[in-house]
Order: structure tokens, then sequence, then C-alpha cells
């Protein structure tokens, strides 16, 4: 009788033990899941995560910033086209295209080195456009965020050069954003601290 009282107890006993053991890890699991939606990442550290798990390291060089706002744009691919026709790596307008002169689409799409060199070209044509401002405002801060020429040149890229122009001028007042939500703010403190001194400003760089 005795033995069987002495199992029956540590039967209970086991049952009592199992089911704290279960409360305890439900509670642990909660914490868990409560820490990842108080921490959550921001859009910008998100952003950061990616590019740094997903592209080499080149440091602030200018393949550096080449690569970083090109996996921005289109995640490093060079037969892209967005939702608004936007083409390529680096996703050019057709009327920035013709610009350069470059008016067959799918060669353009099909040639790597025709996208980088267009990339070049741009930034030379928006860094001699900006060329004022560049030497104004670099250094100073703008609603928080440090002015670099990097920064400015990825910028112009974004939403062309005479709308950073008034960003910069009116010290942040007058905004943008493109379509997809991107701010010439957002670009400015992403692409900032880049060298970016390879670019030489061209009025009229050729391919």
């Amino acid at each position: 009788m005795k033995k069987v009282i002495i199992f029956f107890s540590l039967l209970i006993l086991g049952i009592i033990i199992s089911s704290f053991s279960k409360d305890a890890n439900t509670a642990k699991s909660s914490i868990k899941i409560s820490n990842e939606l108080q921490f959550a990442p921001t859009e910008e550290e998100s952003f950061f995560n990616t590019l740094s798990s997903n592209i080499p390291f080149v440091g602030n060089s200018f393949n550096g910033f080449k690569e970083a706002v090109a996996f921005k744009e289109s995640q490093g691919k060079y037969h892209v086209i967005n939702t608004l026709g936007y083409l390529g790596k680096y996703q050019f307008g057709k009327s920035t295209l013709k610009r350069f002169k470059i008016n067959n689409t799918q060669l353009f799409l099909e040639t790597p080195e025709l996208q980088e060199d267009a990339f070049i070209a741009l930034c030379s044509v928006n860094k001699w456009i900006l060329r004022k401002d560049i030497k104004r405002s670099v250094g100073k801060k703008i609603n928080g965020i440090e002015i670099t020429e990097s920064g400015i040149i990825a910028a112009a890229h974004l939403s062309g050069a005479g709308n950073v122009k008034k960003y910069l001028r009116s010290n942040g007042k007058t905004q943008f954003k493109d379509a997809y939500g991107s701010s010439i703010q957002h670009y400015l403190k992403l692409f900032s601290g880049y060298d970016t001194s390879f670019i030489e400003a061209n009025k009229k760089p050729i391919l």
C-alpha cells in the first residue's frame, strides 16, 4: 500500500513539475517575441544590415559608393526595369539616357559597361550643376544630417540636381520624395562620407 501511495505521489509531483516547465518555456517564448517586436530595426538599419551582408566591403571608395547606390536602386541587377519604367542597375529614366544619346534601351540593359559609364557621366553632370552648392553646403548640418559631397550626388541621382539645389538652399524646408517614398534627406544620410573626388564636374561628359 505504501508503495502505491509513493508511486502516485511521485506521479502527481512529476505532472506539477512538467506544468511549471511548460509555463516557464511559454513565458520565455513570450519575452523573446516581445523583445523582437520592441527592438525591430528601423528602415535605415534594415538597409545597412542588408547592404553589408550582400555586397563586398570596399570601404568608402568611389567603387563602394557606386555599389551602395546600385544596391539601393536595383539590388545591383543590370537587367531590372521597375514599375515606373526605370532601367538597369542604377535605374535610369529614358529622358536621362537620351541626354547621353542612348536611345536603344534594350542595348542599354544588355551592356553593363554602358550602364557603368552612364552612371559616372550622370554623376559628373550633377556635380557640375551642384558645384556651388557642394562648396557652400558640405560640412554643414541640415535637419540633423551632415552634408557630404557623396550624399549630394546620390540625392541628385534620386531626385535630379534641381530638387537637391532647392533642398539645400531652403535649408531643408523644400522636401522631395520619389514615387516609392525615398527622400532627398534619406539619401543624404544613407550615402554620406564616400570618396567621390574621382568624379570630375563636367557639363557635357562623353561616354
